[in-house]
């Protein structure tokens, strides 16, 4: 996975585990596209604080993702829901009506999941 990618879904499902300053720190680096530099100067610390608090938070996400794997189970249904989706349109389309034991199937696995 693209590692922004990764980062936003971690800060997605774990951010709010975060303390107010470390999130406000990981958005400007993460999101915000900010300098170490102009962080520093906004936040009060250092240009070195601002990378260590990084580390430290990117640590922390990996850690919740490690115990819970949310990230994980929402990427395998994301899969699972697209991969019903396209069974539904071709049985649209053919009119193939064993398709539909697949999607059965599918969403057993989707509730089994949650």
């Amino acid at each position: 996975m693209e590692k922004i990618v990764e980062q936003g879904l971690l800060y997605d499902f774990y951010g709010e585990l975060l303390t107010e300053h470390q999130r406000r720190v990981y958005e400007d680096v993460v999101f915000n596209d900010l300098s170490p530099s102009e962080i520093a100067k906004e936040q009060g610390i250092s240009r070195q604080g601002v990378h260590d608090l990084k580390k430290r938070c990117d640590r922390i996400l990996e850690e919740y993702e490690a115990k819970l794997h949310l990230v994980a189970k929402f990427i395998k249904i994301r899969d699972m829901v697209r991969n019903v989706e396209q069974l539904a349109a071709e049985c649209s389309r053919t009119k193939d009506l064993r398709l539909i034991e697949e999607i059965r199937t599918l969403s057993g696995q989707i509730t089994g999941t949650l």
